[in-house]
C-alpha cells in the first residue's frame, strides 16, 4: 500500500503530559493527494510541508513511540481547531 519504507510527516495528537499506559501515539497522517474532502484541511502553508499538503483526518491512526523520528514544527491554534472540527464530524462526536 506504499507505507512501508518511506518517512511520512504525521501530525501528533496525543498530549505531551499525558500519562498513557502505552506508548502509542495517536495522529492524522499528511498527504499531498488531496481528494477534496471536507475531512483534509488544508496544511500546505506550513513551511516545513509541500504547498500541496493535507492532514488526512480520515486516516487518523497511532503508532509506536519509536517509530516517530524527529519533529518537523508546530502546527497553529487556526489548524489544530480545524483538524479537531473535522475529527468530531469524523467520529460523530457532537454532543
Amino acid at each position: 500500500m506504499g507505507i512501508a519504507g518511506k518517512t511520512r510527516p504525521v501530525i501528533v495528537l496525543l498530549a505531551d503530559d499525558l500519562d498513557a499506559p502505552r506508548t502509542l501515539i495517536i495522529h492524522v497522517p499528511i498527504t499531498r493527494q488531496s481528494r477534496g474532502s471536507e475531512l483534509e484541511i488544508p496544511v500546505g502553508h506550513l513551511s516545513f510541508l509541500d504547498p500541496q499538503s493535507v492532514a488526512n483526518v480520515q486516516a487518523i491512526g497511532s503508532l509506536p513511540r519509536v517509530r516517530f523520528e524527529r519533529r518537523l514544527g508546530n502546527v497553529s491554534e487556526a489548524d489544530l481547531a480545524a483538524i479537531k472540527r473535522a475529527l468530531i464530524k469524523a467520529c460523530d462526536l457532537r454532543s
